[in-house]
């Protein structure tokens, strides 16, 4: 698996064969928590569409998940998130059912029905 970080605001994971690996298109480039945050939801994603491909006998060689962010104000928050998958090879008879496995992901759960988090500080 390969996660590339393709902007600011962007990445894009793919498999490639090999171990994990993050990378930037420019060595100025950080990991942001942001990032982080949009890794979990492309990897969810990717699992739940290939773990679904391989039950239903479709090859996800060339599955690939983006996922783009923006913020929202008062708080700083991340405001929306689009999900893209790229799948050349799936059949255009299985493009809904593959929206509404990807939709099965338990990243794409937690963001969409808000977890209650609290904070403790330890000394």
């Amino acid at each position: 698996m390969k996660i590339t970080l393709v902007a600011d605001d962007a990445i894009r994971l793919e498999q490639t064969g090999g171990p994990m690996t993050i990378e930037a298109v420019s060595a100025d480039q950080l990991y942001s928590p942001f990032h982080m945050l949009a890794s979990g939801l492309a990897f969810c994603t990717y699992s739940v569409l290939a773990s679904w491909a391989a039950h239903a006998k479709l090859d996800a060689g060339d599955l690939v998940t983006e996922v783009k962010w923006s913020f929202a104000e008062q708080p700083h928050r991340v405001g929306s998130i689009d999900v893209k998958i790229i799948w050349a090879s799936l059949p255009e008879a299985r493009v809904a059912a593959a929206k509404r496995t990807a939709a099965l992901c338990a990243i794409h759960a937690t963001l969409t029905h808000s977890p209650t988090i609290t904070a403790t500080v330890e000394r």
